[in-house]
């Protein structure tokens, strides 16, 4: 993941970050509100490590998946909607209700 990615869903991120660094809490994230400086920063001083070593362990955080209460943020979804566009057919809309290809209508024999 990028870190625009994180700073666009700040909030939907806080338990993922609490996740990885404990001590840290909802109060100092909320003032952050997503700059990697200051992230950096409370990493640092939270942590009683050096920068350089900070910005190592934020790294690697963002090499690891986007957690799930992120993805299925309403905002990335809609993002990923309008991705999808290119793949639809021309004259069909991706917002459409796919209820017209008739997988609504069947069951799973439950």
């Amino acid at each position: 993941m990028k870190w625009q990615h994180v700073a666009e869903n700040w909030s939907a991120f806080y338990e993922a970050i609490i996740d990885r660094w404990p001590d840290l809490d909802e109060a100092d994230l909320d003032e952050i509100d997503g700059d990697q400086r200051a992230f950096l920063k409370l990493i640092s001083t939270t942590e009683s490590v050096e920068m350089e070593e900070a910005k190592a362990e934020l790294r690697e955080w963002l090499m690891g998946e986007i957690p799930a209460d992120v993805v299925m943020d309403e905002m990335h979804d809609n993002r990923s909607i309008m991705n999808s566009a290119k793949y639809v057919p021309e004259g069909e809309d991706e917002y459409d209700d796919d209820a017209r290809f008739g997988d609504d209508d069947e069951t799973d024999g439950d």
